[in-house]
């Protein structure tokens, strides 16, 4: 039979018996033959795998369950293919039935055909013919009617008790006792004389490794023979396991027609039974009388060879004897002429021992010669390498003293250009603030207050930078008024003087009356008891005077930090890099 194959779907299963998970699946089987091209060129053949794939092919969305070559000549190939259920059969065969493939190689296009599986399942217009036709049959007696199930192909484990692995009875009838009251089953395979009755075996192994085995099961009444043809037309047996998965395979199931299960056959079995049982009985004792036999055969020939044995031990206990008298008198005579050796080697020995002294002492004192030259020799060449090391560590040091030197005068040489070139720029920076502050004070003081047009956005945008300036300068000036000390002087903001630099510089290159509006609002945001830009100026210079001096390193600190914050605010803000390119013109 063919191998278990599992399945996926089992909405079409039907329950045989819970209580052992065995269901009854429709047979969704299906047979394609595709009809192959004479092949003119010798030499040519046609893969049947290519076949197969484009069969495959043809049904992408879906795939086969099996699809094996059950029939494969010259002029056709014969497949035979297998569905999860009933309705993938009718997609299949639409797609199959009437189309053609084309192979690579080949001009002619393959036709298909296909059509549903036709089982050799018996019908019921069988076994009426057969036991209405038959004249060794007599209806009336159970085995001689139809009342009896051959099964063939049911797995053994399916039908096994736990921890068994052969079927049992009581399994087989409690799963078919469905179908109607069981008279009597029969499994040839547990009879250990039915090889020997009707000389065949009775197991079987399929492909994929399962044993299987042969029922026969018989109803009390036709009615429950019946039901049992019928369930099982046109189906597989299928076992559902505790996780779930389903495995089914495929059964043969036929009437029986060999009065198998009739009384006359039961009786002629128990007969044979019992004379094959007989015959063991006496093969056992025959082989126990020759074992016996056997027995009595291996003593006596024991015996025998323990006599034989001890025969042999005497003589050979007697040629050791004179083999160890013989031993003993030529270990006497080796003994003397070893003696004599030994005195002679003895002796030559001892003259070699004083020759080989005599070498040593000279040896030695030749070895005391040579280490005191090499040690001369050696305490010499330490001696100059020492001398040869000092100086080489001298001139090093000479050479990193020289270098040492070299690089603290580049350094202080970077340093007091970079103290120059800070000083350079302070002073041109301040230069650059005074002139700033003094034409804005010009500008504020000589612009009318009151009549300041309104400024569009953009203007004001730019003198916002020029109000904070003048808000500083103020606020300068009454700091000195009140306090001329320098340390509680506020700090002009060098941010805003960039900026109002900036500001100043684009006003004068875009518009021309920029001045003049910075002039009035910076006039009308000032104070009216505030000083002439004069006085501003004059109070700023002797601000600037009374400043704390600063050391040219400070300078060159701070001057480098502007100098860094200035790129950073280049980098972050192209408004301000604007207002900075406007101030340097």
């Amino acid at each position: 039979m063919a191998a278990a194959t599992i399945v996926h779907d089992t909405s079409e299963a039907v329950e045989l018996c819970g209580a052992h998970g065995l269901f009854l699946k429709p047979i969704t089987k299906m047979t394609i033959s595709v009809a192959l091209p004479a092949l003119r060129q010798p030499g040519k053949s046609i893969s049947n795998w290519e076949v197969m794939e484009r069969l495959k092919a043809m049904v992408a969305t879906h795939q086969f369950s099996t699809l094996r070559i059950a029939k494969s000549t010259m002029d056709f190939i014969r497949f035979e293919g297998e569905v999860e259920n009933r309705t993938l059969v009718r997609t299949f065969l639409s797609r199959l039935d009437g189309k053609t493939i084309k192979l690579s190689g080949f001009a002619d296009a393959l036709r298909i055909r296909a059509a549903e599986f036709k089982s050799d399942f018996p019908s019921r217009h069988d076994w009426d013919s057969f036991f209405r036709d038959a004249r060794d049959m007599n209806e009336t007696l159970p085995g001689e009617r139809p009342d009896t199930v051959h099964l063939e192909g049911l797995p053994c484990k399916w039908f096994a008790t736990p921890g068994s692995e052969r079927p049992s009875e009581d399994v087989l009838v409690s799963v078919f006792e469905k179908f109607g009251a069981i008279r009597h089953v029969d499994i040839p395979m547990l009879d250990p004389y039915r090889e020997e009755m009707t000389g065949r075996s009775f197991h079987t192994f399929s492909f994929g490794g399962h044993l299987n085995f042969e029922a026969y099961v018989q109803y009390r009444e036709y009615a429950g023979f019946l039901r049992a043809m019928a369930a099982l037309r046109g189906m597989k047996l299928m076992f559902k396991g505790e996780d779930g998965k389903a495995v089914a395979c495929n059964i043969k199931v036929t009437f029986d027609s060999t009065k198998h299960l009739s009384d006359a056959s039961i009786r002629k079995r128990q007969l044979e039974r019992q004379k094959l049982q007989e015959l063991e009985q006496q093969r056992e004792e025959q082989k126990r009388r020759e074992k016996e036999a056997e027995e009595r055969q291996r003593a006596e020939e024991r015996k025998q060879q323990e006599q034989e044995a001890q025969a042999r031990a005497r003589r050979r206990e007697e040629r050791r004897r004179r083999r160890e008298q013989r031993q003993r008198a030529r270990q006497q005579r080796r003994q003397r002429r070893r003696e004599a050796r030994l005195q002679a080697e003895e002796q030559r020995r001892l003259q070699e021992k004083i020759r080989a002294e005599e070498r040593r002492l000279l040896l030695a004192q030749r070895n005391l010669q040579s280490v005191r030259l090499v040690a001369a020799l050696l305490a010499r060449a330490k001696a100059a390498r020492l001398a040869a090391r000092e100086r080489e560590e001298e001139r090093r040091r000479s050479r990193l003293q020289a270098e040492r030197r070299r690089v603290q005068e580049a350094e202080l040489r970077r340093v007091e250009e970079e103290k120059r070139r800070a000083l350079g720029l302070q002073r041109k920076e301040r230069a650059l603030r005074e002139r700033l502050l003094g034409l804005l004070l010009a500008q504020g003081s000589a612009a009318p207050a009151p009549t300041a047009p309104t400024a569009s956005p953009s203007e004001d945008a730019l003198l916002r930078p020029v109000l904070r300036l003048l808000r500083s300068v103020q606020a300068l000036s009454a700091s000195h008024d009140g306090d001329t000390s320098p340390t509680t002087r506020p700090k002009l903001d060098t941010r805003d003087a960039d900026a109002t630099a900036g500001a100043t510089a684009a006003s004068n290159v875009d518009t021309g009356d920029a001045d003049a509006m910075a002039g009035a609002t910076a006039a009308s945001t000032t104070d009216p008891d505030a000083p002439s830009s004069s006085s501003s100026s004059s109070s700023s210079e002797d601000g600037r005077r009374r400043r704390r001096p600063r050391t040219d390193g400070q300078r060159g600190r701070r001057h480098h930090g502007r100098r860094r914050g200035d790129t950073g605010s280049r980098s972050r803000s192209p408004g301000r890099r604007h207002q900075r390119s406007a101030w340097n013109r």
